[in-house]
């Protein structure tokens, strides 16, 4: 028998925003423990998305993270000898987090003078549809529609 599920933990919200989603971002940002840094870093890419966009901020950044956030996902299942990919629903929660981790990754990724500047740039990218995030998740997408057929195996 397995064990109960865990509880789901309280996330206090952002000062700037009071928005729990930003809490949920700079967590995946931070790196050895130091969210300070990592807040520092987010609040600093916000401003530069500011002054290029002429826009609200905030809602840019919601924006692009609906964006890259993506609405299924393959998994290899070995079936007979043979491994096929299964497209499957992904839970609402996992949704955001896999959109949050893209977009932090591809942002890193970018070529650009600091932190800051890149996830800047890959927001304002992804907020217009734009960017390897919104790439990858459109990869994701059409190899989830490409294995349509083998749909019925379920993981």
């Amino acid at each position: 028998m397995r064990k109960r599920k865990p509880k789901i933990r309280v996330i206090a919200p952002d000062p700037r925003y009071q928005d729990q989603m930003v809490t949920k971002f700079v967590n995946n940002i931070m790196r050895r423990g130091k969210k300070n840094t990592a807040y520092k870093l987010f609040y600093d890419a916000m401003e530069i998305v500011k002054s290029r966009a002429n826009d609200n901020e905030h809602e840019i950044w919601q924006r692009a993270l609906s964006n890259v956030t993506p609405q299924v996902e393959v998994r290899s299942r070995r079936i007979g000898g043979a491994t096929f990919q299964i497209p499957t629903e992904i839970h609402p929660s996992r949704k955001l987090s896999i959109g949050m981790k893209w977009l932090i990754k591809f942002a890193s990724q970018r070529s650009g003078k600091g932190m800051a500047e890149k996830l800047a740039a890959e927001v304002i990218a992804a907020a217009k549809g734009e960017g390897a995030a919104v790439k990858k998740k459109e990869d994701t997408h059409r190899m989830a529609e490409a294995n349509k057929a083998f749909a019925h195996f379920k993981v």
